[in-house]
């Protein structure tokens, strides 16, 4: 699938590139810092764009070190259903938590920071992880008009594919960028975000059929 971006209804959506996701970050994402130059080339091509930022509490409940005995990747039961536990990461206000460097944050009209209840994890850009409390973003967007959202970031498994699924299921038409993306890939979650993403209509693009 193929589109010409609408500089008028669409927004670039980038999400998470922060130290933490990236090389020697806290929970690093394998070759996270190698989406920095796509996104900042694609976010130089849109009228508008957003990004999204973990913003974590200390102690947060996300955390496997607020669990004791609990290891990084396993799961627990949350009064919100199942979470995967994670080495403690973006903290607020800590280095981890800051955007990547090399990402330019000049054509960013909006911050969304996310996951910053300590009881509730954050993956989607709409939604928290109880899938009710919103982030506002659903509003913005509508109120700015926007119609098409095209998401990038990390990782490609969590955090933009629940932004993109919820975004469609919000009825934007919803596009993510894969070859600005990188998975953590645990336990098949890439084939299944995938899947996930595929069976409600999301485009998956790498990039040059941007236009």
């Amino acid at each position: 699938m193929s589109f010409v971006i609408d500089p008028a209804t669409d927004v670039f959506v980038v999400i998470d590139v922060q130290v933490d996701f990236c090389p020697d970050g806290a929970l690093a994402v394998a070759d996270g810092g190698a989406v920095v130059a796509p996104i900042n080339r694609l976010a130089r091509r849109f009228a508008h764009v957003v990004a999204t930022q973990d913003w974590h509490p200390a102690g947060h409940g996300s955390f496997a070190s607020s669990h004791p005995g609990a290891a990084p990747f396993s799961s627990v039961e949350l009064s919100y259903g199942a979470q995967t536990l994670w080495p403690d990461h973006c903290v607020a206000g800590s280095p981890g938590a800051a955007f990547h460097p090399g990402l330019d944050l000049e054509p960013v009209q909006l911050i969304v920071r996310k996951g910053f209840r300590q009881a509730i994890d954050s993956y989607s850009a709409f939604f928290e992880n109880d899938r009710t409390t919103p982030t506002g973003l659903g509003g913005y967007l509508r109120e700015r008009g926007f119609r098409r959202a095209v998401f990038a970031g990390l990782a490609t498994d969590y955090c933009v594919a629940y932004s993109a699924l919820d975004a469609a299921a919000l009825g934007f038409e919803a596009h993510v960028v894969l070859g600005a993306c990188r998975a953590i890939d645990l336990g098949g979650s890439l084939a299944s975000a995938l899947a996930q993403m595929q069976a409600v209509g999301v485009g998956l693009h790498h990039g040059d059929d941007l236009a």
